[in-house]
């Protein structure tokens, strides 16, 4: 079984895949093909990708039983140990503080209470006088 998901790809090669897989949702192609009628589908797909993304995942012999093929995607296939896995980029972890201030509650708790804080001693101060 072969499956083949597009993102951002042109008409013309999702009409061009419509020949020979099945298409089950927006951009996500199933089907049973020779490993011949793949690599040329996947060449195909390489050509006239444009600006979008693909990616294939077909079966294998071997103990996972399947592999993956990645065109211009975010996620990348690596073999660690004989076992093909998915490697997502790193996301920097940020301060949200130092990103682009605090959130709108935050800011509500922070300067709530001081609202209420500086109310009570302003009224503290008015009824000793």
């Amino acid at each position: 079984m072969t499956v083949i998901i597009l993102t951002s790809c042109p008409p013309g090669l999702r009409g061009h895949l419509t020949q020979w897989l099945f298409e089950l949702s927006a951009g996500v192609y199933v089907g049973h093909v020779s490993a011949r009628v793949r690599n040329r589908l996947w060449n195909r797909v390489t050509e006239m990708a444009g600006a979008g993304r693909a990616l294939m995942v077909f079966q294998v012999r071997g103990e996972q039983r399947l592999s993956f093929v990645a065109h211009d995607h975010h996620w990348t296939p690596v073999d660690v140990e004989g076992v093909t896995l998915m490697r997502r980029p790193a996301v920097p972890v940020t301060n949200p503080a130092a990103a682009g201030g605090w959130s709108k509650a935050a800011k509500r708790r922070c300067f709530g209470r001081r609202g209420r804080a500086a109310t009570a001693t302003n009224e503290t101060e008015s009824s000793g006088s």
